[in-house]
């Protein structure tokens, strides 16, 4: 079989497998699936044709920031959402322009897959949870912070940053970073006043 096919046909799988078995059920953002099919495939095309030209390295790393820059400046992505997108862009150059090994470069398109699965998973993602809180309370000392937003979240708070603090509308906006750990249930009738707004 021709490498140039085996190679853009293990592309396609690895990037749909990226997508759609790792991406889609963690985060359901279908939009997002469908950037990094087209944008993985639109790079394998490109690399492909690239691939017969004498300066197919610098072209090919020149195609792969121009798509980074044009995507993450038209709009707001998390940092794993870059991850995966890096990651597609990393596929189908991979899948173009390959490494003179067939082998080298299916198992790097593997590899890509099975790291970004690892690392995204839950296991991971339970002990480095983020949230920005708002109470409405304006909270100045950062130990009463962290009890009322540990008693807020059932959890165990790792980090605060306060992000706002208004002592004219009496609210605090604040980035918390969290681990799932359970906390003792709070009483009901504190409940009442630690009333907050996540987003």
């Amino acid at each position: 079989m021709n490498p140039t096919y085996l190679l853009a046909a293990v592309d396609l799988v690895a990037v749909l497998v990226l997508a759609l078995a790792v991406y889609y059920p963690r985060h359901r953002r279908a939009d997002l699936v469908t950037a990094f099919v087209a944008v993985n495939v639109g790079v394998l095309a490109v690399t492909i044709v690239l691939a017969s030209s004498a300066a197919t390295v610098g072209l090919g790393l020149g195609l792969f920031g121009v798509l980074s820059i044009i995507r993450l400046r038209s709009d707001e992505l998390g940092q794993h959402e870059i991850a995966y997108y890096f990651a597609a862009l990393a596929i189908g150059l991979l899948g173009g322009l390959g490494t003179g090994d067939v082998g080298l470069s299916i198992a790097l398109m593997v590899g890509l897959v099975v790291v970004l699965a690892l690392a995204d998973s839950r296991l991971l993602h339970a002990t480095g949870l983020r949230q920005v809180v708002v109470l409405d309370r304006a909270v100045t000392h950062e130990r009463e912070l962290v009890t009322r937003l540990e008693l807020l979240l059932d959890a165990r708070v790792t980090r605060v940053t306060p992000v706002r603090v208004d002592l004219v509308n009496d609210t605090t906006t604040v980035e918390v970073h969290y681990a799932l750990a359970p906390r003792p249930a709070m009483p009901r009738a504190e409940r009442h006043d630690v009333p907050a707004v996540t987003r």
